[in-house]
């Protein structure tokens, strides 16, 4: 038997799962008569019957359907991976990030990088999520948090991330201000990683007996400061906005560097991709100058 050409093989599919010539041929812009007689001569290649027309559209053999079972998923296999590829230029870019990372670090940016190249179209995927750069082939690059080991990938620096103790005007207003008592008096609100005990340890004070309350997640961490409840050892990227603008006040010179940094994560094949380059120096850029104002918030 001859090599069956994979486009009647793939329109056999479409036709089959849509169990209407007539429809199929819409989706595949072509007319009935040239699907038909596509779908004839694959039957006469393969020697049996795949498709019976009746009345109301077609119906599958069961020749067909054993046809359709072995080639079905594959074909879907190889739309899925050629897709990206297809639609992939240098004017279009697709970045993941962390959810808490794109909200109050990369959104309040992006209108300097979007004006300066307009001809650039930006995705970006808020996801907690690891991508599988070679799965997800759609995606260039991903902001992430870490130590910088990501097998096979290229990963660039691009700040540390620093804890704050961290509370509400309203807060501090009860506590007699910022140096009313010492930090172990006031209510603080507790977290997983012990890392209230590094920032004791670091102030040279005991730390508290007791929380009021401990929670697991950022948001939620930070949101519980800003409504007055406790003192959250809060991250400064995270946080940065609301401490500029007055939301939550600091309450310490002091910093605790946390373990891991902030990174830019991408494949060997965006290295390439000249939208990506653009935003990677845009990127590098904005993250210089975020270092320069956390070092500038240190000194105050």
């Amino acid at each position: 038997m001859s090599r069956i050409p994979l486009q009647a093989l793939q329109n056999f599919v479409i036709a089959a799962r849509l169990g209407n010539l007539t429809r199929a041929a819409e989706t595949l812009n072509l007319t009935v008569s040239a699907l038909s007689h596509q779908m004839r001569q694959l039957e006469q290649r393969l020697g049996y019957p795949v498709l019976l027309r009746q009345p109301r559209g077609v119906a599958v053999t069961a020749e067909g359907l054993r046809l359709l079972d072995q080639i079905g998923s594959h074909l879907d296999a190889i739309g899925q991976a050629v897709q990206p590829f297809a639609a992939r230029h240098d004017r279009v870019l697709t970045v993941s990030a962390l959810p808490s990372m794109t909200s109050n670090w990369l959104v309040p940016r992006l209108g300097s990088f979007v004006a300066a190249h307009p001809q650039i179209e930006l995705s970006l995927e808020s996801s907690e999520r690891l991508i599988d750069f070679e799965r997800q082939l759609q995606i260039d690059a991903a902001l992430r948090v870490g130590a910088g080991q990501w097998q096979g990938l290229v990963a660039e620096p691009l700040f540390d991330e620093w804890l704050v103790p961290m509370a509400s005007p309203s807060l501090v207003d009860r506590m007699g201000g910022v140096t009313g008592r010492p930090l172990s008096h006031w209510p603080l609100l507790g977290d997983p990683d012990g890392e209230w005990q590094r920032w004791f340890a670091l102030a040279g004070d005991a730390p508290p007996g007791r929380y009021v309350a401990m929670l697991n997640d950022s948001e939620a961490h930070h949101r519980a400061a800003l409504e007055g409840v406790g003192v959250a050892l809060g991250r400064v990227t995270r946080a940065r906005l609301l401490l500029d603008s007055g939301q939550l006040i600091a309450l310490s010179p002091h910093r605790l560097r946390t373990r891991w940094s902030h990174w830019l994560v991408y494949p060997p094949r965006s290295a390439s991709h000249q939208g990506f380059l653009t935003f990677r120096a845009w990127l590098h850029a904005q993250a210089v100058e975020h270092a320069g104002h956390m070092q500038a918030m240190a000194s105050a």
